[in-house]
């Protein structure tokens, strides 16, 4: 039998260390790794830039003491930096339990014949309920409700009509992208009888649910009770919904952005608040993370806000962990990976 394969779990305290070893051991034979385990502060400590990698948790002496040795890398957040590599000439394997590879320095790890893969989609459903609730809890004004029955006053108010929330059935909800959450937000929203419109370049309405319409963004905004932000940020959608953009949308809408902070103007987005031109938002992602406190959105009315949860589900972690354990049982075998970020050596020698 061959000799087992030194593997670093290093979790955190939402995809636990106890998860990914679980995972590790559920995806083939226990005996075939040699786990170690390394336990990163996010996000109890939050994360950030470590040296030229950003969003990661944790040292890079930290990392490189419990990689020592080890070949395969199971994480969410350990920082995989230049420094890391050139001193842990033994990995092989990084496998990254986030949408995103962003706490890996992947042309450093190509040069060093590291292959890192990472797990689209895992935070998928759960970005998708997130995005509903919010809509929901904008468009009926939940947390004020919530927060007068807290303080002991039963106000009838809201049946007032000028006060009265809004529906979804009957209206038109507009998703600025399609992709997996756009795609599972706009399932359940013909479900509830909205209308849908999709603006995407890469859309397919054939692969959308019944009814909805592919349109270009000015149509989508001058149609749309509802904006829902659902694009990946890039160069060319940085910046998408700015001033113009929202004073394009019908007075009394409201825009929901669980996706991104760089594709809006946060403070156009107040004073569109302010104004009154917006009904309501509702916000999981900034333009500054965490929110400052002379942040314009502070004070402005109709807000609905999370914290950059809408990935915070117990499924998620469990999804991640049996993403990149399925990456490390490939590896295992000299097969490729499923999602490589960048492909070094092809496995292990076995």
């Amino acid at each position: 039998m061959s000799e087992p394969i030194p593997v670093l779990v290093a979790g955190d305290h939402f995809v636990l260390n106890r998860l990914l070893v679980e995972a590790l051991h559920e995806a083939g034979d226990p005996a075939a790794w040699q786990v170690r385990e390394l336990e990163l502060p996010w996000p109890h400590v939050p994360f950030g830039p470590v040296a030229e990698v950003r969003e990661a948790s944790g040292s890079e002496d930290q990392l490189i003491e419990a990689l020592a040795g080890v070949r395969v890398c199971l994480t969410q957040m350990a920082p995989l930096t230049r420094r890391v590599l050139a001193a842990c000439p033994d990995l092989e394997l990084f496998a990254v339990c986030r949408g995103g590879p962003v706490n890996a320095n992947l042309a450093a790890a190509a040069e060093h014949g590291v292959t890192v893969t990472f797990a689209p989609g895992r935070n998928a459903a759960s970005t998708a309920e997130h995005t509903l609730a919010l809509m929901l809890a904008a468009m009926r004004r939940i947390p004020p409700a919530h927060q007068s029955m807290l303080a002991g006053r039963w106000d009838g108010g809201g049946y007032a009509y000028d006060a009265a929330g809004l529906e979804l059935a009957g209206r038109t909800v507009g998703l600025v992208g399609a992709g997996a959450v756009g795609g599972r937000v706009a399932a359940v929203l013909v479900a509830l009888g909205a209308r849908v419109l999709v603006a995407d370049p890469y859309a397919d309405e054939a692969t959308l649910p019944a009814g909805v319409r592919v349109v270009g963004l000015p149509e989508l905004l001058a149609s749309s009770t509802v904006v829902s932000l659902h694009a990946r940020l890039t160069p060319e959608t940085a910046g998408l919904i700015g001033a113009a953009e929202l004073a394009a949308m019908p007075r009394g809408s409201v825009l929901v952005n669980c996706a991104r902070g760089g594709l809006l103007d946060y403070g156009a987005l107040a004073s569109a608040l302010r104004e009154g031109h917006l009904f309501a938002a509702g916000l999981d992602v900034y333009d500054v993370e965490p929110l400052p406190p002379d942040h314009p959105l502070r004070g402005a009315p109709g807000l609905v806000l999370t914290p950059h949860l809408a990935g915070a589900s117990r499924a998620v972690a469990e999804r991640a962990a049996r993403m990149v354990a399925a990456e490390a049982l490939r590896w295992l075998n000299g097969e490729p990976p499923l999602h490589p970020a960048g492909t070094g050596r092809t496995g292990a020698a076995r």
